[in-house]
C-alpha cells in the first residue's frame, strides 16, 4: 500500500488558500404557513380540486415538497428554516394541532424553526407536544421558560450547526407581546429581542462562531431594528408581519435582501405561497460579501409531489363533512385582507361585527369590537362553505358580552389604533359604533369623535355612560391589548363560536353583499 504525505510547506499553502476562500449558503425559508397543506386561493383561503387543476391555485405541502427539491439541487450548501407560526388557521390545526405541521416539517428536513406567537394558541402542553415530534430544533431566545415546567430544557435559544465544513449559528425569536397575543400562561415571561439576540451572538462569537443567523417571528420593522441596533448578525429570517420581500413583485414591501448595514432582512409572506432562497456569500470573518435571491411563487408551474398530495388527502378525509357544507352564498367577493383590515374599515370586519351584534341585540347590547387580526382570509364570490368561514375565524373564539363606560371604549378604540403603522392585530373593526381617527396624532389620541347608535340615530359616545358591547372572548380577557375590558361588568365569555355566529348571519342574509358605510373615517 502507497502512503502519501504532504510536505510542511504544501499544507501551510493549501490551508492558507482556505482560510482566503469565500463560503456560500443558500437559506430556504418559510414563516407564518398557518396550517395551509392544501392549496389556496389568490385570497389565502380554501381552493377547490377543480380550481386547483384549473391552474388557479398556490402552495400547498404538495407543491413545497417539489420546490424544496428542486432548490436543493441548485446548491451543494443550504440550509431550510421556518420564521414561526405554522399553527393556527385551518381545520387542520383545529382537529390534529400540531402534529400535521411536525409530520410535514419533518419530511421536507427543516434545520430549525423559532416560535411564533400562533404556537401558543392552545398553551405551553400542545406546544410541548410539538417540539417533542420534531426532529429539529425549535429556537426562542427572547423568553425565559425556566418556570414552565412543559417548556423548561425544551426550547433552545439559539444552536450551532454545521454545513460545508463551516458552523452556523441560529438564534430564534418571538413577539415581546407573545402574552397578549397568545396563551402561553403565566410562566412564560418575554423579553427585549435586541438584548436578547446580543446576549446570544455574544456566546456564539466566544465559541468561535462569526456566521450567524436570527430567525425572527417580530415583523418587518421589528428586524430593520434589530439588526440596526446589535452587531455580529449576519441574517435575519422575518416572520409574524407576512411582508413579501422581493425584487420583482410589485406588491412587495422592500427588496430582497432589505440590507440595514451589513445585515440582510428577508421574508416570504405567508400561507405557502413562497419559498424564499436567499444565497449568501461570506468572507473569511464571516462578514457577508453577497446576500441575493427572491420568493420563489408557489404558482400552478410548481407540480405537486403526489405521495404528498396523497397524504394530505388522507388526513383531510375526517375534516371534509365538516367544511364542504355550504352554508351561504355571496353575492361578491367580501374583502377580509391582513393590509386593510388592520389598517381601516374592511367589508370582512363589517361582516364580522354585524354579526357579533346581531346575535346578541336583544340582550342590550349596543356595540360590536371585533380584532382585525382575528379575520384571517378573504372569501370569494359564490357559495360559501363552512370551510371558508372556519378559515377566516380559525380561532374557535366565543361571542364575550360585557358592559363597560364610553371612556373605556374609546379607550379600547385608541389602544386598536395604536399600532396601525406596524400592521398590528388590534385595530378595531365595528358595529353599533363609527369613529373618525387622525392617523398623524400620536397614539392614544388619535380618536377625534366616536358615536353610537341610539334608536336609530347616531349619538355621541357618553365616557360617563355604561355600554354593553359584545367582542370574542380573546379580546375580551385583553389579548392585543385590550386590557381595558379584563375587569369589565356582567362579563359572559361562552357564547357561541364566532365562526358558526358568522356563518348563520351569512345564511340568514343570502346572498350576502359585501359592504363598507363609512363607519370608521381617517381624517384628512
Amino acid at each position: 500500500m502507497t502512503r502519501r504525505f504532504l510536505s510542511a510547506a504544501a499544507v501551510l499553502a493549501l490551508t492558507a488558500g482556505m482560510a482566503q476562500a469565500e463560503y456560500s449558503l443558500t437559506i430556504l425559508h418559510t414563516n407564518d404557513f398557518h396550517a395551509r397543506f392544501e392549496p389556496i386561493s389568490k385570497y389565502d383561503s380554501g381552493c377547490s380540486e377543480e380550481d386547483n387543476q384549473a391552474g388557479e391555485c398556490f402552495g400547498g405541502s404538495a407543491r413545497l415538497v417539489t420546490a424544496l427539491d428542486a432548490a436543493k439541487a441548485r446548491t451543494n450548501n443550504f440550509i431550510l428554516v421556518d420564521g414561526g407560526d405554522q399553527f393556527q388557521g385551518t381545520l387542520f390545526y383545529t382537529y390534529y394541532k400540531g402534529k400535521v405541521a411536525a409530520e410535514m416539517m419533518n419530511k421536507m428536513g427543516y434545520d430549525a424553526m423559532t416560535v411564533g406567537n400562533h404556537e401558543f394558541d392552545d398553551g405551553p402542553e400542545v406546544l410541548r407536544g410539538f417540539v417533542d415530534a420534531v426532529d429539529f430544533p425549535i429556537l426562542m431566545s427572547n423568553a425565559d421558560i425556566s418556570g414552565e415546567e412543559q417548556l423548561a430544557g425544551a426550547i433552545r435559544k439559539s444552536v450551532v450547526i454545521e454545513r460545508g465544513g463551516e458552523k452556523l449559528g441560529l438564534i430564534g425569536l418571538t413577539p415581546q407581546d407573545t402574552d397578549e397575543l397568545a396563551s402561553p400562561g403565566p410562566n412564560v415571561i418575554f423579553t427585549d429581542p435586541v438584548g436578547a439576540v446580543q446576549a446570544e451572538v455574544d456566546k456564539l462569537t466566544a465559541e468561535g462562531v462569526n456566521k450567524i443567523i436570527v430567525l425572527s417571528h417580530s415583523g418587518y420593522e421589528t428586524d430593520k431594528v434589530i439588526a440596526a441596533e446589535t452587531t455580529g448578525v449576519d441574517v435575519i429570517v422575518g416572520g409574524h408581519s407576512h411582508t413579501l420581500l422581493s425584487n420583482t413583485d410589485d406588491r412587495a414591501a422592500g427588496p430582497y435582501p432589505t440590507m440595514v448595514g451589513q445585515t440582510a432582512i428577508v421574508q416570504a409572506y405567508g400561507y405557502g405561497k413562497f419559498l424564499g432562497e436567499l444565497n449568501v456569500t461570506f468572507d473569511d470573518a464571516g462578514v457577508v460579501t453577497a446576500a441575493v435571491g427572491d420568493p420563489l411563487v408557489m404558482d400552478a408551474a410548481v407540480a405537486e409531489d403526489e405521495a404528498t398530495k396523497a397524504r394530505i388527502g388522507e388526513l383531510a378525509q375526517p375534516l371534509d363533512e365538516i367544511r364542504q357544507k355550504v352554508v351561504a352564498e355571496a353575492a361578491e367577493a367580501i374583502e377580509g385582507d391582513r393590509t386593510v383590515c388592520r389598517a381601516m374599515e374592511c367589508p370582512m370586519g363589517n361582516l364580522v361585527a354585524d354579526a357579533m351584534l346581531d346575535r346578541v341585540r336583544d340582550q342590550g347590547i349596543q356595540i360590536a369590537i371585533q380584532n382585525g387580526g382575528g379575520l384571517r382570509a378573504s372569501i370569494d364570490a359564490g357559495p360559501v362553505t363552512m370551510g371558508e368561514v372556519l378559515t377566516v375565524l380559525p380561532f374557535q373564539n366565543t361571542l364575550s358580552t360585557f358592559h363597560v363606560s364610553g371612556q373605556t371604549v374609546l379607550e379600547a378604540l385608541e389602544n386598536g389604533l395604536s399600532q396601525v403603522e406596524e400592521g398590528a392585530g388590534r385595530f378595531p373593526q365595528v358595529a353599533g359604533l363609527k369613529f373618525t381617527w387622525d392617523p398623524a396624532a400620536e397614539p392614544g389620541a388619535r380618536v377625534t369623535s366616536a358615536e353610537v347608535m341610539e334608536d336609530g340615530a347616531w349619538v355621541p359616545l357618553d365616557a360617563a355612560k355604561t355600554y354593553g358591547v359584545v367582542s370574542n372572548n380573546y379580546v375580551r380577557n385583553g389579548g392585543d391589548g385590550y386590557k381595558m375590558f379584563v375587569d369589565a361588568q356582567d362579563v359572559y365569555d361562552f357564547g357561541p363560536d364566532l365562526a358558526d355566529v358568522t356563518a348563520a348571519f351569512l345564511a340568514d342574509n343570502a346572498p350576502y353583499t359585501p359592504y363598507t358605510d363609512g363607519r370608521i373615517t381617517a381624517a384628512e
